[in-house]
């Protein structure tokens, strides 16, 4: 006998139909829950805060799994406001009944290190460690359809690849804890604009608008101006991310396909036998899934120049990567970074 579907969650909270009308994070949400869902008594987390777009999503979250729910908050210590971020969700939390839990994280910049980059990494990391320390199976995000958009643009005014054109999945294992962004094809514009007539407090991000920042200079200037040429741009940009997660997708499924022929780390000669494009691919492939790193274009092209010259058993390969060394050991590649291994 077949075993019966997984129930699908069904709203009971009227905050998801308040004064303002239904929630917009509603039916994102149960599309979400229709393609992922999670088993009780497995615990949801929000990554809550405080401000629009995590509120909105927190709310239309509770009306789905009431007493499963818990929220995590990052306290960055970057700006004054933070206190007032961490006090409004503390005040929230508490008058919906759901659990808060907060790290604070000094998420200032590594040398060389942009602040947003910083600030991000400490951010998945305290979510993953606060979500084990609650076992909740997944953390919502609360990015959106404008949030997509512009890490397109992002990767466009950098000449990024395929995986930067992807953009953001919705659905991510980090830090060994699993993220979904429910909201990807939601527009802001609907979620400001629910909280407002329904009354609901958020508080806004001060650097929203702070122009030192690239994304916040593509949401001033570029997305108005799509929006006036091309009305429905979202719906298009997601799709061509969309497009370019599965292409990536291929790509990565030949360079497993590659690297299971080379060996991990590659073996050279068998590399020297891949067309250069594929070579790059499994290379990039290599360095992305066990390292962590992306080389830039002109140190690939570096790489594949070294690797076709390295035919003798004398021939030295040394090259800077990302933050670290690619050399030779032997008839393999080897990577490490500063401090890690030696040259040879």
């Amino acid at each position: 006998m077949a075993a019966s579907p997984t129930p699908r969650p069904t709203p009971s909270d009227d905050r998801l139909t308040a004064a303002g009308g239904p929630n917009p994070c509603g039916p994102p949400l149960q599309d979400w829950c229709a393609r992922w869902p999670v088993e009780p008594p497995g615990r949801v987390a929000v990554a809550y805060s405080a401000g629009a777009d995590s509120t909105a999503l927190l709310l239309a979250a509770h009306a789905v799994w009431r007493d499963r729910l818990v929220a995590l908050h990052v306290h960055h210590g970057l700006q004054t406001a933070a206190d007032h971020f961490e006090s409004t969700a503390r005040a929230v939390c508490q008058d919906l009944a759901v659990p808060l839990h907060v790290a604070h994280v000094q998420a200032a910049p590594a040398p060389g290190q942009s602040p947003e980059d910083a600030a991000r990494q400490h951010r998945y990391g305290a979510l993953a460690s606060l979500a084990r320390s609650v076992n909740a199976s997944q953390v919502l995000l609360a990015q959106h359809a404008d949030d997509q958009v512009e890490t397109v643009m992002l990767a466009l005014s950098r000449g990024a690849g395929l995986p930067g054109l992807a953009a953001m999945p919705e659905r991510f294992v980090r830090h060994g804890v699993t993220f979904g962004r429910p909201l990807l094809g939601t527009a802001a514009s609907e979620l400001r604009c629910w909280l407002r007539e329904s009354g609901t407090a958020f508080v806004d991000d001060p650097s929203n608008t702070d122009t030192r920042y690239t994304r916040n200079r593509i949401r001033a200037g570029l997305l108005p101006a799509w929006a006036a040429a091309f009305p429905g741009f979202r719906a298009t940009v997601a799709r061509t991310a969309r497009h370019a997660a599965q292409a990536q997708g291929l790509l990565d499924e030949l360079a497993r396909i590659d690297l299971a022929r080379t060996g991990r780390p590659p073996a050279i000669a068998e590399l020297q036998s891949l067309s250069a494009e594929r070579q790059a691919n499994a290379l990039r492939h290599w360095l992305r899934s066990e390292w962590g790193v992306v080389p830039s274009e002109t140190q690939m092209q570096a790489v594949l120049r070294q690797v076709d010259a390295c035919r003798t058993r004398g021939h030295r390969l040394h090259l800077k990567v990302a933050d670290g060394t690619l050399r030779r050991e032997g008839a393999h590649l080897a990577y490490s970074r500063a401090g890690e291994g030696a040259p040879i």
